[in-house]
């Protein structure tokens, strides 16, 4: 699964990374270490004027993350939502709707892993350890993600909520967590952001585990476990002995 990450790059950047209609794009981003379920994050979207429109605008906007189906009676249920399996996504009740016609490209410098290793000093449970997983190249990382709108009621407005697709993690990331985030490749964003109706098998077949040893993955501190803690520490490398 992916339960945090790192997004720290300003709108402009990303307008630029992901080429988004700029009048749309200039959000109100901080850079965040410690992305967690319900904050606030950046996320891309595509919009078409009208059916017949021949290009797809890229949009560049903030949402929850944890995604809220429509149906939902209140946002928590959203917290039990933050990944969803890309094998089920086109089947599951919470995700099938956003999955035909409402998909995202979510941004992330990294993302963060626990492992579980053997319990130490006399312990029932292994300390787990976090490890930070990120592009070697210094890239930004497009992960597939899905959004959502619902209403909330009683504040009389609208929440737009995302979730993020999830894959078997490649071998040289597997021995960490046996999930992994999925990722598209920049010739799949405008087929991925189209909101027009697609067969599923050829959205499926835009989805893809990062290509073997693109990504770098290191142990970093235990700070990142609590969510408060937010800055450029949680990401630099515990040093070696």
């Amino acid at each position: 699964m992916c339960g945090r990450y790192a997004t720290t790059q300003t709108s402009s950047t990303l307008s630029r990374v992901f080429e988004t209609d700029l009048a749309n794009s200039f959000v109100e981003l901080e850079a965040d270490y410690n992305m967690a379920p319900t904050k606030l994050a950046p996320v891309v979207i595509g919009r078409r004027e009208d059916a017949s429109a021949p290009a797809v605008h890229r949009e560049l906007l903030t949402a929850r993350w944890g995604l809220i189906p429509s149906w939902a009676k209140d946002p928590s249920i959203g917290n039990r939502m933050i990944n969803a399996r890309s094998e089920t996504v086109a089947e599951k009740p919470a995700f099938k709707k956003a999955f035909a016609k409402r998909r995202a490209l979510v941004p992330a410098d990294g993302y963060y892993e626990w492992y579980a290793g053997e319990p130490q000093d006399g312990k029932k449970k292994p300390v787990k350890q976090p490890f930070y997983i990120t592009p070697k190249d210094g890239s930004v990382l497009a992960m597939a993600g899905l959004y959502e709108f619902w209403k909330d009621r009683e504040a009389d407005e609208w929440v737009v909520s995302y979730t993020i697709l999830t894959t078997t993690a490649e071998d040289d990331l597997g021995h960490i967590h046996e999930r992994m985030p999925m990722f598209l490749p920049e010739d799949a964003y405008d087929t991925w952001l189209d909101p027009a109706p697609r067969a599923t098998d050829e959205l499926l077949d835009l989805l893809i585990p990062a290509a073997p040893g693109r990504l770098a993955a290191y142990p970093v501190s235990t700070a990142v476990n609590n969510v408060r803690n937010n800055g450029p520490e949680l990401i630099a490398p515990l040093p070696t002995e």
